[in-house]
């Protein structure tokens, strides 16, 4: 697999609070939907934004395994929190996508395919970690032998402002990855904070033309060698705050390896088989297919929806389903992520963001199952050569 196009600075320059709204202005007057971080039943999530009145400014997030709560920073930082239950996922591999449409005429029937979207929009505030989620569906669901029509039109007219992380969050494991937490896959903005009661000031570097062009009416200063020094002074220390950390060495050998490994019937007496590790994945992209039909029978659509593995029809063949317990859907799950996945698509469908150890009700942290497995695992993997 062909790796991601670096981020190349164009332009690198300090623009103040008072000014860096006007980015957002500018994207809208562009014509484009602006989807951002905002604040709405106890959470950071993912929506149109209209402006800076919209961000969760001075707010920030605690997290650990099945633990999620809001608490006021104390300063006026714009994005001072870490990723919340949504991804970006959302707004591109939609959860529910009308596929098509019929309708009887008499004897003829009439399909109505359902014409991809093509609208501009504008992603605020993406983090590494989601940005290289984004790059895993780009090898699924755009660059592979099959491209999903709906997903390359939401792709295609994408302008995205990233962040880089200025803290790391209870669950995150970015860094074991190798997918954070400094921005270096290419964006059209890229964006450090550095909030301060005396010297609040972003740093914005241009990646694109049109990112470029973005900024060129908007006050600024430029940046020098000290602000570039601090971006990577806070980079290394942001990575040595990371709650989690995962051995990833021979881990997709490990897991093929331990397929009958009695941690996984213990994982599975805590599991709840929700799914909910699944929905807030970012790389998660399995989907079912549902028909209906109006009470007349003269009209039909069929509509395509988010899936889940952990679910027992997902697995389901003719004479039952192939995984019908709860630990063979977790070590279905888990080896996918980290094993298969390379076999797949060349590389790990993991990316560190930690929101499958937040968002599980019972807390289970998938870095806890590898070292469980890896500390007393029978089969010792291949060594690294």
């Amino acid at each position: 697999m062909a790796a991601p196009t670096p981020f190349v600075p164009k332009q690198q320059v300090i623009i103040q609070p008072a000014h860096f709204g006007a980015i957002i202005d500018s994207l809208r007057e562009d014509g484009f939907q602006v989807i951002g971080p905002t604040l709405r039943d106890g959470a950071i999530v993912y929506d149109e934004i209209e402006g800076e009145k919209d961000l969760p400014i001075g707010w920030t997030d605690v997290q650990e395994a099945g633990k999620y709560r809001l608490v006021p920073r104390g300063d006026k930082a714009w994005f001072g929190y870490n990723v919340g239950p949504q991804s970006w996922k959302r707004f591109l591999h939609s959860p529910l996508q009308r596929l098509w449409a019929a309708k009887r005429n008499g004897q003829d029937m009439e399909i109505t395919p359902e014409h991809a979207s093509s609208s501009k929009r504008a992603f605020v505030g993406v983090r590494s970690c989601d940005l290289h989620a984004i790059g895993v569906l780009d090898r699924v669901l755009l660059d592979g032998s099959v491209t999903d029509p709906h997903y390359a039109a939401r792709r295609k007219n994408l302008f995205i402002i990233a962040v880089n992380c200025a803290q790391a969050g209870g669950t995150c494991f970015c860094a074991s990855m190798n997918t954070g937490p400094k921005v270096t896959a290419a964006v059209d903005l890229r964006v450090t904070e550095f909030p301060s009661d005396t010297d609040h000031h972003f740093v914005v570097e241009a990646g694109s033309e049109a990112g470029a062009q973005m900024i060129e009416s908007i006050p600024r200063s430029p940046a020098d060698k000290v602000h570039h020094r601090a971006i990577d002074d806070l980079m290394e220390q942001v990575a040595g705050q990371m709650g989690r950390t995962m051995d990833t060495t021979g881990v997709k050998d490990l897991l093929y390896a331990n397929r009958e490994h009695p941690r996984w019937q213990q994982t599975a007496e805590r599991c709840l088989g929700c799914a909910n590790c699944t929905m807030v994945c970012p790389t998660c992209f399995c989907t079912t297919v549902e028909d209906v039909t109006d009470l007349t029978g003269t009209e039909a659509q069929r509509t395509r929806r988010w899936d889940s593995c952990f679910t027992m029809p997902f697995s389901y063949i003719v004479g039952g389903s192939v995984r019908p317990g709860i630990s063979a859907r977790y070590r279905h799950w888990l080896t996918h992520k980290l094993g298969s996945w390379w076999d797949q698509f060349g590389s790990s469908g993991c990316v560190g963001c930690g929101r499958c150890i937040t968002w599980c009700p019972v807390g289970i942290d998938l870095t806890e199952e590898v070292r469980a497995i890896r500390e007393t695992s029978a089969v010792s993997p291949p060594k690294a050569v």
